[in-house]
């Protein structure tokens, strides 16, 4: 009996990446079949703050990446942040702040349910991997 793969926390910039390129290799491995993946409310506050941006820049229509960011919704499970223990928000907080705290969340939610951080941000990975931190999902 084979384990279960691990779950994949997605980290805002890879959904930024699939809106705007959406036949990118970040749009395929969202739509496998064979991940889990979750994110945090954060990440639908950050798409909604920066809407037009994408629509600008994706050449997308308003409806279009609102269709599209539907496909990648039903993919992905939202984690409601409150339900994050204390000591995982706090571990997260130390190994984020001096490298950028808006990823504490995403790295709070990856010890939390012992997965992996897929995020596209090389100063975050390697911010994290000089403090120990390896739990990357690497596609």
């Amino acid at each position: 009996m084979s384990a279960l793969p691990a779950p994949i926390i997605v980290n805002t910039n890879i959904i930024f990446s699939a809106l705007l390129k959406n036949r990118t290799k970040f749009a395929e491995v969202l739509l496998a079949e064979n991940h889990k993946f979750f994110i945090c409310e954060m990440v639908l506050v950050e798409l909604f703050k920066y809407k037009e941006k994408i629509v600008r820049l994706s050449g997308l229509s308003e409806d279009e990446l609102i269709q599209l960011f539907q496909v990648f919704l039903k993919t992905m499970h939202l984690y409601k942040e409150e339900l994050i223990s204390i000591e995982n928000r706090q571990l997260a907080y130390q190994l984020c702040y001096d490298i950028d705290k808006n990823d504490t969340a995403h790295v709070a939610l990856t010890l939390e349910l012992d997965g992996l951080l897929w995020a596209g941000d090389k100063v975050l990975k390697e911010g994290l991997l000089k403090k120990g931190f390896k739990q990357f999902f690497e596609h």
